[in-house]
């Protein structure tokens, strides 16, 4: 373990972060610790309590200009079989080998640090820049997310507030720090599928309709079908069936009702309703009678190479000499709720491969070099 006299000021927030044990929605006073932070720099504040989650606002600077906003959530998921860590999920330490060690030292304390330091480091290097740095922090992105991003986004909608620019501070890179950044993401839209019978003897089966059999030939179809091409940033929407159940329990019994849970991952080449129409077309044509629950997650977003997407490959080059690459894979973050405001919202933080895994660890220099990279890319667009 590092002395924590020896740790920078990066690592001395995350670590102290890591340390509150703010499985979602709870905060644990995360964003009291950062707002105290933010404040005492000159950040105006607005912490925003909705229903039982904490969120906040908090911006430094001018009403005119442009608006770069920082977004990331303070909750973390649960830890598993505490048993199974090598270390406390919550002790929040550095081990020999350099890595900091903790549960959210990759998704995401150690981007909120890394955050909070650099934007420290340059409202006192450019107190009169221009345009505003602001904060959008919420505890329920694990969670429901309900009462995060997307209420503070709509209450910031309804007084027209302004975000040119966000930089959300998920844990973007693959291998090393900055080699990808997400640009965008894939809509997620999810459906609850009903196909009714009639429940009978498996000996009388002319006196039974069963749904399994009515529903299997257009699931195959479904599955098979080719929803879109994608596009150069996005790949061909997809289509996952999760769960499939039916049946009473019994060997003898044909059941009359089947249920089968499903997903799209779409790409901005298809729209919800164009994919709400064509399932229809395909239950319809196998004469079912069915019916259907839709639950959209998230709009897909994307950001195309402009401003800020220049700003942030520029500053991982800058601090890492690496050439960075956008990408869209992967599932869903707070960014699409953040997109709806037509933000350039990308994704930007550290290695992903221990997130939400028993032991989670990242390079601990990697906050260092990722407070840097934010700071560079305050720099370029706002000094």
């Amino acid at each position: 373990m590092t002395a924590p006299a020896e740790l920078s000021p990066t690592l001395q927030l995350a670590c102290d972060l890591i340390r509150r044990p703010s499985v979602t929605p709870v905060d644990a006073d995360c964003q009291t610790q950062m707002m105290n932070r933010l404040g005492a720099v000159g950040f105006q504040l607005e912490p925003m309590r909705i229903e039982d989650v904490d969120n906040f606002w908090a911006s430094h600077g001018a009403q005119d200009g442009p608006v770069l906003c920082f977004a990331g959530h303070t909750d973390v998921v649960p830890t598993g079989p505490v048993q199974q860590w090598q270390h406390e999920p919550f002790e929040a330490l550095i081990d020999a080998d350099g890595m900091l060690c903790g549960r959210g030292a990759a998704d995401m304390k150690g981007s909120l640090a890394s955050m909070v330091v650099a934007s420290e480091r340059f409202v006192h290097d450019y107190p009169n820049h221009r345009g505003k740095v602001a904060f959008l922090i919420t505890s329920d992105e694990e969670g429901p997310a309900h009462h995060g991003t997307k209420a503070v986004v709509e209450r910031l909608k309804a007084r027209n507030e302004r975000l040119d620019w966000c930089i959300v501070g998920e844990p973007s890179s693959t291998t090393l720090l900055g080699d990808v950044v997400k640009n965008g993401r894939r809509g997620s839209l999810g459906a609850k599928l009903t196909v009714r019978g009639k429940q009978g003897h498996v000996a009388y089966p002319h006196l039974a309709r069963n749904p399994i059999h009515l529903a299997a030939p257009a699931l195959a179809e479904l599955a098979a079908e080719h929803w879109d091409e994608g596009n150069a940033f996005f790949p061909p929407t997809s289509f996952q069936i999760s769960n499939l159940n039916s049946g009473t329990g019994a060997t003898n019994v044909v059941p009359g009702e089947l249920t089968a849970l499903f997903n799209f991952r779409f790409s901005t080449e298809s729209t919800v309703e164009g994919l709400q129409q064509r399932v229809a077309a395909i239950l319809d044509k196998h004469q079912l009678e069915w019916s259907i629950d839709w639950a959209l997650s998230g709009l897909p977003f994307l950001t195309e190479p402009g401003d800020l997407l220049d700003a942030v490959s520029s500053s991982i080059k800058a601090v890492t000499g690496r050439e960075t690459r956008p990408s869209t894979s992967g599932g869903t973050s707070d960014g699409r709720f953040i997109a709806t405001m037509g933000t350039q919202v990308v994704e930007l933080g550290p290695v992903n491969a221990t997130i939400h895994q028993v032991d989670e660890r990242i390079l601990a220099s990697d906050l260092d070099l990722l407070t840097e990279i934010y700071y560079q890319t305050l720099v370029r667009l706002l000094a």
